[in-house]
């Protein structure tokens, strides 16, 4: 029986812009006329718009871009406040059903409360994915 795999690990990546300097800053080297990246299976050939992905080990590796973009997305954004009670609520042991309905009975300050409900998608993808906390201003 077939089953189906979704992707799990959080990557970072940056892409290659197809100057010196963005190489520079990518580890690539210039052999033959073209870009390199030295990955754990070899040296890869890097095009222009490619993405040089870093897994949880450091390793690396190079994603074409209509690839990368079909695979991966970035992690949401979510105010320092929604994050605190993600990070509550799973040391808790709770539910991300759990965190809905207390969401709905008020037992957050209203402004964690609002937003949460007006962002109930991305609240759920960083509950679930993993999120980045937005830059105070």
């Amino acid at each position: 029986m077939i089953k189906v795999y979704r992707k799990t690990a959080t990557i970072k990546a940056e892409q290659f812009d197809g100057t010196k300097q963005s190489a520079d800053q990518l580890g690539l080297f210039k052999y033959r006329g073209g870009w390199y990246l030295e990955t754990l299976e070899g040296s890869m050939l890097v095009s222009n718009g490619y993405w040089i992905a870093t897994g949880v080990n450091g390793e690396h590796w190079a994603i074409a871009d209509d690839v990368f973009k079909k695979t991966y997305a970035e992690l949401p954004v979510i105010p320092e406040n929604v994050a605190y009670i993600i990070k509550q609520a799973k040391k808790g042991d709770y539910k991300l059903g759990w965190v809905f309905n207390a969401t709905y009975l008020g037992l957050w300050r209203v402004s964690v409360g609002n937003w949460i409900r007006t962002h109930a998608d991305v609240f759920a993808r960083a509950w679930l994915d993993g999120y980045v906390v937005e830059e105070d201003e």
